[in-house]
Formats: structure tokens, sequence, C-alpha cells
């Protein structure tokens, strides 16, 4: 028997992202996910070392990596629509769930075990750090399209930004005020 799960995981790289805006630079779900684990693994050991949390940051950037395996059936529903009502909300959580369940289903028996909790973001603690991180990656996409002169993604940045601080997480707060702003700089600018 054929299991499908890693070919279909491997297809993020084609579920683009920031469909209802103009970019300078199009983004993947594929790439998205390696950011978003990157900052989650960040996070996690900012908490760890700088507020001696009990956390793991291996833990964290694996569950980063598969926090939108769904949109590869679903697509990548923009936050706007996701979000626009109480009713619209319930019925794409209920869509993602049949994603994750498909997605499971094609996985060996034998496997399910362990990529269950990742695909389906079980870990309470984790998956706020993953929602944090996947909050600032965002904020990041939206300076770099700035940064590039796109000012269509003012707008995105301010909710982005506000959303970030309205999580109240103090890793995020340390990680804007002690390393977001070399985002702003250039190349030559990073030494």
């Amino acid at each position: 028997m054929s299991h499908s799960f890693f070919a279909y995981i491997f297809r993020m790289r084609y579920i683009a992202r920031w469909a209802l805006m103009r970019n300078t630079r199009t983004e993947n779900v594929e790439e998205h996910s390696y950011e978003v684990a990157v900052l989650a693994h960040a996070l996690a050991v900012i908490g760890r070392e700088i507020f001696r949390k009990d956390l793991d940051p291996d833990k964290a950037a694996a569950a980063a990596l598969f926090h939108d395996a769904p949109e590869i059936i679903t697509g990548d529903m923009p936050t706007p629509i996701k979000y626009y009502n109480p009713e619209l909300k319930t019925a794409y959580k209920q869509v993602e769930t049949v994603a994750q369940d498909k997605l499971l289903s094609m996985l060996p028996p034998e496997l399910v075990d362990a990529y269950e909790p990742l695909v389906r973001e079980a870990d309470p603690e984790v998956r706020r750090y993953v929602k944090g991180a996947d909050k600032l990656a965002a904020w990041l996409k939206c300076q770099e399209e700035l940064k590039a002169g796109n000012s269509e993604f003012r707008r995105a940045a301010d909710e982005t930004m506000s959303a970030l601080r309205d999580m109240h997480l103090e890793e995020l707060d340390w990680f804007l005020d002690h390393l977001a702003g070399a985002f702003q700089l250039t190349l030559d600018d990073l030494g």
C-alpha cells in the first residue's frame, strides 16, 4: 500500500499565501512553515533561557513545521475571510479538522501517533508559541513588503502588530524589542 502523507506535505510549496494582496515577492506555505518553525524555536528558547520557563524549543519547531499542513487540502484561506464572523470561523475549523483527518489517514498506522499531535496542534502550550511565531512571521512579511515600497501591506502590518501585542506573550515582546530591528537593515548594514 502506498502512503502519500509526505508526498502531500512536500506540496506545501505550491500553496500561495497572501492571495488577496499584491506582493513584491510571493510566499508559499512551505517557506512560511519553515520561518514559523525557526521563530517558534526562537520564542521557546527565549522563554527557556531569558524567562526560565520549562519549554522544549524542538517540540515547538516540529509543531510549527506542520501547523499549516491542512492547507495542502483546504488551500490558504485569507485571514479576513477566515475570521469574518463566528459561523464562518466555526465552519472553517470543521473543514480544517476534516483535512487533518485526511492527512493522518495517509500515514502508515504505525506513524499516526507520532504525527497526530503535530498535525492537530494538540499541545495548548506549544500551540501558543506556534501561533505567536505565525503572527510574527506575518508581521515580518509585512515589513519585507513595506521595505520594498509596497504600501499595500501598511494596514496588515499595523493590525498584525496589534495582534502580536494582544497575545501578551513576553517572549514575543522580547523578540520585538531585541531582535526585530535587524529585519529593517540591508544586507550591507547587517555586517
